[in-house]
């Protein structure tokens, strides 16, 4: 078992009213040392990820926890590719996040196709799959909902189904290993294109991807990843997105793709 600290760049401001008072004294009161029956904390300066594993169970603690109408201090269960109410044994990963944020991955171009009951399924809810960004700094609702764009600066980690595809603003395995995958490959890989936004996103086999927008080539470059459904994107100009397929439909930020 490994246990992870998040060190926050700036005193970070809270989104909501009374939330940076809030978070200021949860930001302060952070117990340095592990609680009973957990390893000490290791320095966030170390980069070496979490081990990735289907089988793991993960606790992360002490981030601020997005919700559609407010934000909570909370820790996060996770047991395989869901998230849980609480955790049965110790976790095999513990991440101290102490004064980070927690968000939901998703857009609303797929989020409003959904029948109002299953609306929620994407939010950071025991049950629903564990697929959020943890971040250093607040992100806004329309960002959360529509183009929420990373720096590698800003990232600690991001999980996608319970796999952990990025770590300290790195990805934690190279490019275009998913693709080997036959069954995979031919489900991501080609051209993917918005017509009403004139932008054709072209996703290589080798696990890297160009866009052309307005006719321009190579107007946004990069390596790509997928999980499931989910595509993070690490563009080479420096930041992370993310995408979704559903029902032959790519959406990712903003933008809805289809084959070109």
């Amino acid at each position: 078992m490994h246990h992870w600290a998040a060190r926050p760049a700036w005193v970070q401001q809270g989104l909501l009213h009374g939330l940076a008072s809030r978070e200021a004294q949860a930001m302060t009161s952070h117990p340095a040392s592990a609680p009973a029956g957990r390893m000490a904390v290791r320095a966030a300066s170390d980069p070496s990820p979490p081990v990735p594993s289907p089988a793991a169970t993960t606790l992360i603690t002490g981030a601020q926890v997005w919700r559609p109408a407010y934000i909570i201090r909370e820790d996060l269960h996770l047991a395989g590719e869901r998230l849980t109410a609480s955790l049965t044994e110790p976790a095999s990963e513990v991440v101290d996040a102490g004064g980070t944020y927690a968000v939901p991955l998703m857009v609303d171009t797929i989020v409003n196709q959904l029948p109002p009951q299953h609306r929620r399924s994407y939010d950071l809810l025991p049950g629903n799959l564990a697929t959020f960004a943890v971040v250093h700094r607040p992100v806004s609702a329309s960002q959360v909902r529509s183009m929420l764009v990373v720096s590698p600066a800003d990232l600690l980690g991001v999980w996608v189904s319970g796999q952990l595809e990025a770590w300290q603003g790195e990805p934690t395995r190279s490019a275009g290993e998913d693709l080997a995958d036959p069954a995979v490959r031919s489900a991501w890989t080609g051209a993917w294109r918005d017509a009403r936004r004139d932008l054709v996103q072209h996703l290589l086999p080798d696990g890297r991807y160009s866009e052309t927008r307005g006719g321009r080539r190579d107007a946004y470059t990069g390596r790509y990843w997928v999980h499931g459904t989910r595509i993070t994107y690490f563009d080479d100009s420096g930041f992370w997105a993310f995408g979704e397929l559903v029902d032959g439909v790519l959406h990712h930020a903003g933008f809805v793709m289809v084959r070109h």
